[in-house]
């Protein structure tokens, strides 16, 4: 756990050291997008492990160590997150940073809605699926039961006739 922290909140570090050195020289946008996205992800990163407790024993969860890493890493990654929001309004103009995390938490809560109606069609289809095999199941042991009943009626009638001789 401690180790995926660090690499979370060395991504989020590498972003902010970026952005500072090529903030006012670069280019286009693709200079400048790859370091926000890592900032962001690094970020997020921090936030899950830092909520995520299983496979942690309960000493790590609730000792000081464990607990000072964790707070101490969400609160420079919000710092972080601060540092490269200033730098990218005063190089694009105010609201630029906030646009861009919105437009991002925008198109993931986009992403997870689109995956949660692509799960209930494939449910759908599977309900659907499920109904016509035992539709067909239930047909198939109706079948059985006539041609049973048929057999048995014919070979009783064969007896019949067999033993009326």
């Amino acid at each position: 756990m401690f180790a995926e922290v660090l690499t979370g909140i060395a991504l989020v570090q590498k972003s902010v050291s970026f952005i500072k050195e090529s903030i006012n020289t670069a280019k286009d946008a693709s200079e400048i997008v790859s370091a926000v996205e890592d900032l962001l992800d690094g970020e997020q990163q921090v936030g899950k492990k830092r909520a995520r407790k299983d496979g942690v024993s309960i000493k790590d969860q609730l000792g000081i160590k464990g607990v000072a890493h964790e707070v101490i890493n969400s609160k420079l990654a919000a710092e972080h997150r601060y540092q490269m929001g200033v730098l990218i309004d005063q190089r694009f103009g105010h609201g630029t940073f906030k646009s861009i995390v919105d437009l991002r938490a925008k198109r993931i809560q986009e992403a997870k809605e689109q995956a949660r109606l692509l799960a209930n069609v494939k449910q759908k289809k599977l309900d659907e699926t499920m109904e016509v095999i035992g539709v067909l199941a239930v047909v198939l042991g109706l079948a059985i039961v006539v041609v049973t009943a048929i057999v048995f009626y014919a070979n009783a009638l064969t007896n019949q006739y067999v033993y009326s001789r």
